[in-house]
């Protein structure tokens, strides 16, 4: 079986690139549920915290916990095991927090379509708002259509990342080169007509 592979050069960045930000999710089912167990623990401790004050005893599992952290110090291993859990997940849900999500879709740049009326007019989805992006997968049967037209090509298979596209197509006639070149060529055009605010790496593997 013979491979050739190629890596191609960066695709000129475009001016519009700098200004394209990645689409934030909204997070709206995971931020009511953080809001409703916070409000269902706090209305716990208030209700217990008013039961004292009134002067009923207070519920079971609070008194265990008062006996447990009378007894235990901060020296102790299931202490420091416990505290590094709820460190290590304060973290990560406060990384999930800062992320901007949505990574299945990639940011296109928005043309500048009223430089007439505004000679400095930077990007105009930045002005007036608009933004659009395309979803990966929608953007690998784009290419994957685009490299089925060249000559040779047998199958393809494309994958789409942020920030680089593979393709792996198999040859069943023609030199390997030649495919490769124009499968290149073919997939540089069409990165180009997807309008993607960050145009990504491409990386191209031809076999027999």
């Amino acid at each position: 079986m013979t491979d050739t592979t190629s890596r191609a050069p960066d695709a000129p960045r475009t001016p519009y690139a700098p200004r394209a930000r990645r689409f934030r999710s909204a997070r709206r089912v995971p931020a009511a549920l953080t809001a409703l167990a916070v409000l269902g623990v706090a209305g716990l401790f208030l209700y217990d915290l008013a039961a004292v004050r009134a002067g009923r005893p207070g519920m079971g599992w609070r008194r265990e916990l008062a006996r447990q952290l009378d007894r235990q110090t901060p020296a102790d291993l299931g202490v420091l095991l416990g505290g590094g859990v709820l460190a290590v997940a304060g973290a990560l849900l406060l990384l999930l927090a800062l992320a901007p999500g949505l990574r299945g879709i990639l940011p296109m740049r928005t043309p500048d379509t009223d430089k007439d009326a505004d000679a400095g007019a930077g990007d105009a989805g930045a002005d007036t708002g608009l933004r659009a992006g395309i979803g990966r997968k929608d953007a690998a049967q784009v290419l994957r259509d685009r490299a089925m037209e060249v000559s040779g090509v047998r199958s393809v298979r494309v994958k789409v990342g942020r920030s680089h596209v593979g393709v792996r197509a198999t040859s069943h006639f023609r030199e390997l080169d030649d495919v490769r070149a124009d499968l290149d060529a073919v997939l540089a055009v069409g990165i180009g007509e997807l309008g993607l605010a960050h145009p990504p790496h491409r990386r191209v593997r031809v076999r027999r």
